[in-house]
Order: structure tokens, then C-alpha cells, then sequence
């Protein structure tokens, strides 16, 4: 579905993404995670264009990512960020639907299309109403996934889309979520610096370090056969982070 051939980025002396090459398989859930400033969150965008590589190319469903298709691309990905980034002045009604509007839907289809994603996300109805001020920081993210489903875009990206949220809240989403992937069955690109986050949702895991892909798979083949010490050394410093054996 999406793949990065050769992609670099670097801000003046800052290498912020080594040349990189990936695959990502589609209708998977891929989950980048490593260390702060490792680059994953800069892969995220460069898929969908907000980052323009250095060198390289990204390719989506055989499309190459660049000024001519950016613009369609992204009506066909999904994007979700820690904060929500929903506008403070619009309802979360008008925040899902501000795409579709733009695109010229009719109010029926908008309002079909809000009620089908409330039920799916698990939004009580009456909330979409409300300002993003008057909503808890769950009830947030359940907007901001809806805007990002609001166009079924053939591709989802997150990045650290939980991260912001108290563990309580985090867990319940955290089981929507994986339920909806389940349910839609779209690409899924998801950016977390949580390895049992990465596990719970995860097909495959890509482990960032230094801007670059250190190993790759399931979590399980990360813990059985390393590629070096730092991937070792990163399992076991999460591992302690949730108070387990070192």
C-alpha cells in the first residue's frame, strides 16, 4: 500500500530521517516506535506530504507522493495527531465534516455519515454539538478519529494519538480502536514510544533509532532474535518503565 524508497530528511546539520527504505502492507497495522527525535513521527508525515524528503521518494498505491498528487493523496488518508487539532471555533460536528463540506456533500450525506462514525467511535450523538472545550480529552480523539475517517480514506496514519490521555481512558480507547481497525480493515500507520501499546495493536513493529529502521517484524521477534544491543536495551527499559523484570 505505501512504500518508502531511499527517503532522507535532514534540518541544516540535523539528520532527522537517514535514507530509509519500508513496505507497508495493506489492510496491516504497521506502528513505529522508538526513542524521542528517532524519526518517527517524521516518516508519518512524510508519507502523507507534510515533510518533503531530501532524497528519496514515497510511493502510495503506486502513486508517487509529490506536489501534482499530494492533494489526493491525502483526501484518501486518514490523519489523527496526539492533540486532536481540532478548530476550538467550530462544534465537533463541524470539525468531522469540514472536509466533506468543502468537497460540496449535501447535508443528508453529512449528517448519514456523522451518525454512522458516532456509533462506530462510540460518541454519544448529542455531543456532537459541543465545542472541542466542552469535551473530555477521550471524547476529543473519538472526534478527531471520526474526521479522520469522515472521507473512508483507504489509509489511517496516528501519531501518538493516546498519549495525551490518563491510563484509564487510554486503555478504553485503546480497545475501540484496535475494534474499529478490526472492523474497517484499512491500512493502519500508527506512531507510539509504548511497546505495549505497539504489541496490542501491532502486525508489525518498525524500531527506530537515530533516524534510522533498526529492526522489523512482530514484537516477539524483536524479544527472540535482536538485531543489536539497542533493540536488547530499549525492550528491557520498557519493560522496567511498567515496573517488570529487567
Amino acid at each position: 500500500m505505501i512504500e518508502l524508497r531511499g527517503v532522507a530528511r535532514r534540518y541544516g546539520e540535523e539528520v532527522a530521517l537517514e535514507p530509509t527504505d519500508l513496505a507497508i502492507a495493506r489492510g496491516q497495522t504497521t506502528v513505529l516506535i522508538g526513542p524521542s527525535g528517532c524519526g518517527k513521527s517524521t516518516l508519518l508525515r512524510t508519507i502523507i506530504g507534510l515533510v518533503a524528503p531530501d532524497t528519496g521518494e514515497v510511493i502510495f498505491d503506486g502513486v508517487r507522493v509529490d506536489a501534482a498528487s499530494v492533494r489526493a493523496v491525502r483526501r484518501r488518508t486518514g490523519y489523527v495527531i496526539q492533540d486532536g487539532g481540532l478548530f476550538p471555533h467550530l462544534s465537533a460536528a463541524d470539525n468531522v465534516a469540514l472536509m466533506a463540506r468543502h468537497l460540496g456533500w449535501d447535508a443528508p450525506r453529512r449528517q448519514a455519515r456523522l451518525d454512522e462514525l458516532a456509533a462506530l467511535v462510540r460518541l454519544p450523538r448529542e455531543l456532537l454539538g459541543r465545542p472541542p472545550g466542552a469535551l473530555s480529552g477521550g471524547q476529543r480523539q473519538r472526534v478527531s478519529l471520526m474526521r479522520a475517517l469522515m472521507l473512508d480514506p483507504e489509509a489511517l496514519l496516528l501519531d501518538e494519538p493516546l498519549g495525551a490521555l490518563d491510563p484509564m481512558v487510554r486503555i478504553e480507547l485503546q480497545d475501540d480502536l484496535r475494534a474499529i481497525f478490526a472492523t474497517l480493515g484499512k491500512t493502519v500507520v500508527m506512531v507510539t514510544h509504548d511497546l505495549a501499546e505497539a504489541a496490542f495493536f501491532a502486525d508489525r513493529v518498525v524500531l527506530m533509532r537515530a533516524g534510522a529502521i533498526v529492526q522489523a517484524g512482530a514484537v516477539a521477534d524483536l524479544e527472540r532474535a535482536p538485531a543489536d544491543e539497542f533493540v536488547t536495551r530499549f525492550l528491557r527499559a520498557q519493560r522496567r518503565g511498567f515496573g517488570g523484570a529487567a
